[in-house]
């Protein structure tokens, strides 16, 4: 009991501690409010809204149908404009797509002769220009072929491709990268804090007070948990995060025991904790890279993190499944919080 009070005192101390600095206390709030947003809005990987005109060159039924084929969200309505209005539009930006339909369209096609039809492409921008390209082509080849299956009593396809999206059927770049966005933020916080208040006691001077408390190492560490309102089973989640959250502070606590301030603090950071973030899986998945580094990264509890946080979020598992990845963490966590420790008693040995 005394140990549980010990650490309970040491958790309200550092608790007050945070709550004054308030730019800690700043970055927390921004890194699970504005910051999520940001990057759920900012990075979308799907077509939205795309700026598209048509230049009707054969004013024909055909040509009609496949300008009232695009529509929202993916497309804006489409504008009417003359040929010799595509280069200068497209040059000034007002654009993304124009489609050129050229003169005989229809008859062509009824021919057999294969016209061509010509799509322009701003790929300034990138991610719309790319999909966008695609859909373009999708539409007008389905609505060239209902065109002629009812003209000319060519058949459909007697195949019908039914294609069934899971977990997310909107394929939402936000349901995401918002996620994602919180979980990394989980691993960057928990890393600073933890490694900013063993710096803060020892640039304070306060260190040795710790030190010569009746206070082991295991009591001096704190755990955070954190919090987030996301549909799926969160119980089983929490439980996830709370283990992550031993290693994350554990790494934590062991680099502000190795830095000797802030800054070398911060460099020590940047070294952990961006390939453990680049490389976790929250960015590219683990099947696209080199078989050697998705196999080392397998080390990583944020691997570990993204991939169970990833199944029970969004495919609603259950302990039966992620079970490996919670073992793993708390595996690796075990080993850092060793290592702390014994850091600790280094620095408590140098102090006597």
């Amino acid at each position: 009991m005394r140990k549980v009070a010990n650490i309970y005192w040491l958790g309200v101390k550092e608790l007050q501690s945070f709550l004054r600095d308030y730019v800690l206390l700043g970055l927390v709030v921004y890194s699970f409010s504005l910051a999520v947003i940001l990057q759920a809005r900012s990075n979308s990987q799907e077509l939205n809204n795309g700026s598209l005109a048509i230049a009707d060159e054969d004013h024909s039924e055909l040509s009609r149908r496949i300008g009232h084929a695009f529509l929202p969200p993916l497309f804006q309505p489409a504008q009417a404009i003359t040929e010799a209005d595509i280069v200068p539009l497209m040059n000034r930006g007002r654009y993304t797509f124009v489609i050129d339909i050229p003169p005989n369209f229809q008859r062509d096609v009824l021919g057999g002769r294969r016209p061509q039809l010509q799509v322009d492409v701003d790929a300034t921008a990138m991610v719309q220009a790319g999909l966008g390209a695609g859909y373009a082509q999708q539409i007008i080849d389905t609505e060239i072929a209902n065109f002629l299956s009812r003209s000319e009593g060519v058949p459909l396809s007697t195949v019908n491709l039914d294609v069934l999206i899971s977990f997310n059927p909107n394929i939402t770049t936000a349901w995401f990268t918002s996620v994602m966005g919180i979980i990394n933020n989980v691993t960057m916080l928990a890393i600073i804090l933890a490694g900013a208040a063993i710096v803060r006691e020892r640039e304070h001077g306060t260190m040795d007070h710790l030190l010569v408390m009746p206070l082991t190492p295991f009591e001096i560490a704190v755990k955070i948990v954190l919090g987030i309102p996301i549909a799926g089973s969160i119980p089983l989640f929490m439980i996830g995060v709370m283990i992550y959250l031993f290693f994350a502070t554990a790494i934590g606590i062991f680099l502000g025991a190795v830095a000797q301030s802030m800054p070398q603090l911060g460099l020590l950071f940047m070294l952990v904790f961006l390939p453990m973030n680049l490389l976790s899986g929250s960015n590219t998945p683990l099947e696209s890279m080199p078989a050697w580094l998705a196999a080392a990264m397998q080390a990583s509890p944020s691997t570990h993190f993204v991939s169970f946080a990833q199944s029970i979020l969004y495919r609603g598992a259950g302990i039966d499944v992620v079970w490996p990845e919670f073992l793993a963490v708390a595996g690796i966590a075990s080993l850092f919080f060793t290592l702390a420790i014994l850091r600790f008693r280094s620095i408590a040995s140098q102090a006597m």
